[in-house]
């Protein structure tokens, strides 16, 4: 990140400059699939990268390329690239960094989508995965392959809220000369910032927190020039996961209010733990501000707060966790995350449906798991509706009946 500029004035700034674009105060939208060239000898320039400048909008363009600069100086990294949706970064990233036969180490926990890839990628090229929670420099080691292509993170862990040591594992795979890859869409750079701590490459589902509203699918990645750039050239341009202009934008006007969302989401968030914390029918509540969490050092170590996400578990039955979600009045029942409004699900039967039962016990995903994304409205009324939705649980009125 520019270290002339703090967060919140480069997350507005970084990345355009109205006076190249007619004073603009709002980077323009260039809702065009092509563009000309002066010459035919300027297309072959181009074509061959002998000079600068855009050709068709799958191998870049001028609003997209805004929004890959801002996020770039905001995780403080060289380069950053834009996709069409959060799976096709991560998935761009795994292409390109393995090949049939190599061995990739992840977190012991991970978004239901690129666990599937994954099993994908072991059904399809024999590319295997290991899990772990990687807590020492002693288990990282012993897990680490000759074939490892690369350790792939999420930290906090979807939606478990787990938290691994960055700088550690970072030091580790330097050793082996292996890249750490972190999914930080849970924290986005007003939160951690993975490159500052070692790590080489950072994804985010820009879909969440860095839209905030809702209305954008889309992914991000950033990392050294040398090797983004051979992605944009290889496995973007040729597999196509590319965004629109018009999705940049929003992205671009979603990411001028970042801090402030995420200091509104986890000053929520951490409201709504501490009376989640008390109450009865509630059997576990995983948040990382919690100082009672096994990673709390970890979360005081590399976050700047607890962030927006809240994982408990009831008890009961699926049953009854799925009747909670129907009982709510005005959190609204869907995945993603990250908007201005509240959202619940249930991981086991929605979000990491994809992976088998014995797995996603393992990865600590329980059928009375339920996943909170605290939105913007007033906690109290956020907390008022799951009170009511508790209340209405059958170990609930067990509770008043005794």
């Amino acid at each position: 990140m520019n270290k002339s500029k703090r967060f919140e004035t480069s997350v507005i700034h970084a990345g355009y400059d109205s006076k190249q674009h007619l004073g603009s105060l709002s980077t323009p939208i260039f809702q065009t699939s092509t563009f000309t060239f002066d010459s035919a000898e300027q297309g072959e320039r181009r074509f061959a990268g002998e000079e600068e400048g855009y050709i068709y909008s799958r191998l870049g363009n001028p609003t997209v390329r805004a929004l890959e600069e801002k996020i770039a100086e905001l995780e403080g990294g060289d380069m950053g690239l834009a996709f069409g949706s959060g799976m096709a970064a991560v998935s761009a990233v795994l292409v390109a960094l393995t090949k049939t036969g190599d061995h990739i180490l992840c977190s012991q926990g991970l978004y239901g989508c690129t666990f599937g890839l994954l099993r994908m990628m072991n059904e399809k090229y024999n590319i295997t995965s290991d899990f772990s929670q990687m807590e020492t420099e002693e288990e990282v080691r012993e897990l680490i392959q000759p074939n490892t292509s690369c350790i792939y993170i999420e930290t906090p862990i979807n939606p478990t809220m787990r938290l691994l040591d960055l700088e550690m594992i970072a030091r580790v795979a330097k050793e082996y000369d292996i890249p750490v890859v972190v999914d930080n869409t849970f924290s986005t750079p007003y939160l951690q910032r993975p490159l500052e701590l070692g790590c080489d490459i950072v994804i985010h589902s820009a879909t969440k927190y860095i839209c905030g509203h809702g209305d954008v699918i889309a992914g991000l990645v950033v990392a050294k020039k040398e090797f983004l750039s051979e992605v944009a050239m290889t496995t973007q341009k040729d597999i196509g996961g590319v965004i629109s202009p018009f999705d940049a934008w929003l992205l671009l006007r979603g990411l001028k209010t970042l801090p402030v969302r995420m200091d509104r989401h986890s000053y929520n968030a951490a409201k709504i733990f501490k009376e989640m914390e008390k109450h009865t029918d509630i059997k576990r509540v995983y948040y990382p501000d919690d100082v009672q969490h096994p990673d709390y050092s970890i979360k005081e170590k590399q976050m700047k707060q607890g962030g927006g996400i809240i994982a408990f578990e009831i008890e009961g039955t699926k049953e009854d966790a799925q009747q909670l979600l129907n009982n709510l009045s005005f959190i609204q029942i869907a995945v993603s995350l990250g908007d201005a409004e509240s959202l619940i699900q249930h991981p086991a039967t929605m979000t990491h449906a994809v992976v088998p039962e014995a797995e996603r016990l393992k990865m600590g995903i329980t059928d009375q798991m339920i996943r909170l994304s605290v939105g913007l409205e007033a906690w109290e009324d956020i907390w008022d509706d799951l009170e009511k939705a508790l209340s209405k649980l059958p170990a609930a009125k067990e509770g008043i009946k005794n």
